[in-house]
Order: C-alpha cells, then sequence, then structure tokens
C-alpha cells in the first residue's frame, strides 16, 4: 500500500478513538496537541484517560462501540483488544470515507501512524509503511538526544525572522541568505547559551533594533 506523508489542520476536527485502554491512552496523548476534538468510547478508562475526561480535556462514551458511532468523525483509532470490534470500526469508516487507523491490523484501515519525535513546532515523522514499526522506534530513539529544546527556540526566532524579512520586502534571494545562515547557526549557538553570539546574527542580519531579549520577552519563551 502506498502513502503519502502530510500535515493536516487538525483543529477542531472530531476524532473518535474506540477503546480505553493503553493504547487508546497513548493515541489521546499524541492527538491531544493538534488541537482536535477527542472522544473515546468504551466501557472503561485507563486511569489517565479518566483524568482527562475529567479535566474536559476528551469526551467519554461509555458503552461499547456500535454501528452509527463514527457519524460526523474526520478520523477513528480503533484501539481495542477485540479483532472483531476492530474490524466493525473499519468496515463502518472505509464505508463513511473517514480516515481510520486500526491499530491490530493497519491494512484494515487507511492511515498508520509514524513515530514521532516533538520539540516545539519541530515535528519529526519516521514511518516504515508499517513494514517494521520496531524499527522506527528505534530510530526515533537514536534521534531524541540529537533534537533538544534549542530547535523549538530556533524555530520560534526564525519565524519572527522570517515575518520581518517579509514585512520589510526585502529580495527573495536575500531572506532566503538569511534565513539558511540563520538556521545553520542558531541551533547550535542556542545549545550552548551563546545569547552573545545569537545577538551579533540578529544585528548582522536586522540591525541593533532586533534583539533577543526583545524577542523572547514579547512571547514568552525563556532561554
Amino acid at each position: 500500500m502506498g502513502y503519502l506523508s502530510l500535515n493536516i489542520q487538525m483543529n477542531g476536527k472530531l476524532i473518535i478513538i474506540v477503546g480505553g485502554g493503553k493504547v487508546a491512552e497513548r493515541k489521546v496523548s499524541n492527538i491531544l496537541p493538534s488541537g482536535a476534538k477527542l472522544t473515546v468510547i468504551s466501557p472503561t478508562l485507563t486511569f489517565e484517560l479518566q483524568q482527562l475526561r475529567d479535566n474536559g480535556a476528551i469526551s467519554h462514551l461509555p458503552q461499547k462501540y456500535s454501528s452509527g458511532d463514527l457519524n460526523g468523525a474526520f478520523m477513528v483509532i480503533a484501539a481495542t483488544n477485540d479483532r472483531e470490534t476492530n474490524r466493525l470500526v473499519a468496515d463502518e469508516a472505509i464505508n463513511l470515507s473517514i480516515l481510520a487507523e486500526i491499530t491490530d491490523s493497519p491494512s484494515s484501515g487507511n492511515v498508520t501512524s509514524p513515530a514521532v519525535i516533538r520539540q516545539g513546532d519541530l515535528t519529526i515523522a519516521i514511518s516504515t509503511n508499517n513494514r517494521a514499526p520496531s524499527l522506527a522506534a528505534a530510530i526515533k530513539n537514536e534521534l531524541i538526544p540529537l533534537f533538544g529544546d534549542e530547535y523549538a527556540k530556533s524555530i520560534n526566532l526564525l519565524g519572527a525572522v522570517r515575518e520581518k524579512l517579509l514585512t520589510d520586502r526585502g529580495g527573495s534571494t536575500y531572506n532566503k541568505q538569511v534565513l539558511s545562515d540563520m538556521s545553520e547557526k542558531l541551533p547550535a549557538l542556542f545549545a550552548s547559551n551563546a545569547t552573545e553570539e545569537i545577538e551579533k546574527l540578529l544585528h548582522k542580519h536586522l540591525g541593533e533594533d532586533f534583539r533577543l531579549s526583545v524577542f523572547f520577552c514579547e512571547t514568552g519563551d525563556n532561554q
């Protein structure tokens, strides 16, 4: 099966998760930062899912899945320990043209989840098209130490720099050179807390008015 890697705007979209165990818990944890509306269908929930329900982070239907439960969903994840239930979820989802991840039988659905590393707005997804999930997990574990919060800080600053460059309407070639130069240098500078060097880089490309301290004060970030 051929897969296409995409970033999809999920804010406000309904995702239904059928199942309330540890697999469902992991799926909920991964999805929550996207801003999607989450409903879990299951007679029981793990303690963590109960807390999320009680805090209003997810909705809960305390029942077994039945036909019709997927109406209005953008995506469904079947994560029960019952293969027949998961198969029925897959059948209904496909009939309704809903995105469907079936955790115990990926080929029955049309979506799979990659192994993901997140640092702020940086997302690194590792996929083996579900042929070797354990290898994807191993690669993720190898990469995690390489991408610390210096990348989140770099992205925040580069986003502000890019916005300023676009506002000032400089030439696209020059803008690319500035962003390329800063992208190469910022992660290492943030990792070593080289504030003075970052300031020099900002002054070089943007002038004296664009200061790191002002930027982080305005955004609420900390160095």
